[in-house]
């Protein structure tokens, strides 16, 4: 059906910086098609069609095996060295294997890793560049560094030791931690919830080469119909004769303001000349610290938004992003802004404080809440993407709705932050009507009813998915 939204789709077997000019709207190009060469022979290359913009190099990276191919892969792999993968080494392997991180062939080698860091871009072959701001890297330990020895391939298995893909021609360097932390947060605090989950007890070493992913990632989550892959949703954009793609990342549930932000947009780019823009409302899907609302939670909660007609199911795509969350502020934004390109998105919608998160130690945001969108607005690599700052929305007591903030009323207006809305919620109490729909206002109430806090103090992920 035309007007599904949660779509079931099974699995198909360069801009180089000119200036640093602004590119907020209402100040955009149309985007124009253009070639470029495959950055190496192991990656399977699809052509995308002019009616969405160009992903990153030119072609989409796909990193799977084919299928006919994918038993002899497993006898290959299982004469190779294993190195085993955490689960958010797993969420890495799917981002890349998909081509989210195109035109990036596998985890990076150091000079990938290096540009990374320091320029928050890639130059390919011809003299591009596509941004890159987040390092994807797989670290080892000195025990596996040893038991690779001088082999140019390794495997990589899960936490069952199933092999799920092989890295080929591979570079093994030093694990700068330090730096990396450095360069990505801005800030070594201690408490950064990515670095302590992933890098402060990893390996001293990282690992880069060519990925061949076995077969698709999946989770069995009862959300895999969910994880469309860059290639899969630009094809539902073609489907529906998408003529604009407006991305709307997020960690949070759905409120009436996000709503009213995405509506608005599409307005917008209406009032530009564009006839059917459609909205990728695409939460985040990969690892989230310990006091976010779980995947599956949210996306029950989305589900209820649809049903409830608060956006509208025929110009509205929900799809589940794999990355994990670094929470590194403006550097990272610009990781979740690049991988949309890919995805087909020549819009992307973004607001205050994009990526960030209250400051570990001091009482404070560890980043200013206006950086994200001016510092997307000059990054290198993503000059092709037009970018909407959002608009304040708050609760208007006048009208009983969310609607734009107008400083000349202030007192209008009530600001319900996450923090307050999440105590009704585990208060069991309702917000302001015109908050947020019924439907996805119950389902938050029944997530912090459902669950019992661990001995630890975290709170386990219940799925009813």
């Amino acid at each position: 059906m035309a007007s599904t939204v949660f779509i079931q789709t099974s699995f198909p077997s360069k801009s180089v910086n000119k200036s640093f000019n602004t590119h907020f709207i209402p100040s955009f190009k149309l985007p124009v098609s253009v070639s470029f060469k495959p950055r190496t022979a192991l990656s399977n290359l699809f052509s995308v069609r002019a009616t969405l913009i160009e992903p990153d190099g030119g072609n989409l990276v796909d990193l799977h095996v084919a299928e006919p191919e994918r038993e002899l892969k497993k006898r290959d792999a299982a004469l190779l060295p294993r190195v085993k993968l955490t689960r958010i080494d797993v969420q890495w392997v799917h981002v890349l294997s998909e081509g989210w991180a195109s035109p990036l062939t596998g985890f990076m080698r150091e000079s990938e890793f290096l540009q990374t860091l320091h320029f928050n871009s890639l130059r390919l072959d011809d003299g591009s560049l596509v941004n890159m701001s987040v390092p994807i890297v797989l670290a080892i330990d000195d025990s596996q560094k040893e038991r690779i020895g001088e082999s140019n391939s390794v495997t990589l298995v899960d936490s069952d030791d199933n092999p799920i893909a092989i890295l080929y021609d591979i570079e093994i360097y030093k694990h700068a931690k330090e730096e990396r932390i450095a360069r990505t947060w801005g800030s070594t605090a201690p408490g950064l919830p990515y670095v302590e989950e992933a890098i402060t007890s990893a390996g001293n070493w990282l690992i880069g080469g060519d990925l061949k992913v076995i077969e698709p990632i999946k989770y069995h989550d009862g959300l895999d119909r969910f994880r469309l892959s860059p290639l899969q949703l630009r094809q539902e954009f073609e489907r529906r004769n998408a003529d604009a793609v407006f991305a709307f990342q997020l960690r949070n549930p759905v409120h009436n303001g996000h709503a009213l932000l995405m509506t608005d947009t599409r307005r917008r780019l209406l009032e530009m000349g564009y006839k059917n823009p459609i909205l990728l409302l695409h939460p985040l899907g990969g690892y989230t610290k310990a006091d976010d609302v779980p995947l599956s939670w949210r996306m029950k909660q989305h589900e209820k938004v649809l049903e409830d007609g608060v956006l509208d199911p025929e110009t509205t795509v929900v799809s589940i992003f794999p990355s994990p969350m670094h929470y590194a502020g403006p550097t990272e934004v610009q990781w979740h802004a690049k991988a949309r390109i890919n995805a087909g998105a020549n819009f992307y919608i973004v607001g205050r404080d994009p990526a960030g998160m209250g400051h570990p130690v001091e009482k404070r945001d560890l980043y200013d809440a206006g950086h994200g969108k001016k510092v997307l607005s000059m990054a290198p690599g993503l000059e092709r993407l037009n970018i909407l700052p959002f608009r304040v929305a708050a609760y208007d007591k006048t009208q009983g709705k969310m609607a734009f903030f107008d400083p000349s009323r202030a007192q209008d207006f009530l600001f319900i932050s996450g923090t307050k809305m999440r105590t009704l919620a585990k208060n069991k109490e309702n917000p302001p009507d015109g908050f947020m729909c019924p439907g996805g206002w119950k389902v938050l109430v029944e997530y912090y009813d459902s669950f019992t806090p661990s001995d630890n103090g975290r709170i386990p992920e219940t799925v009813p998915a």
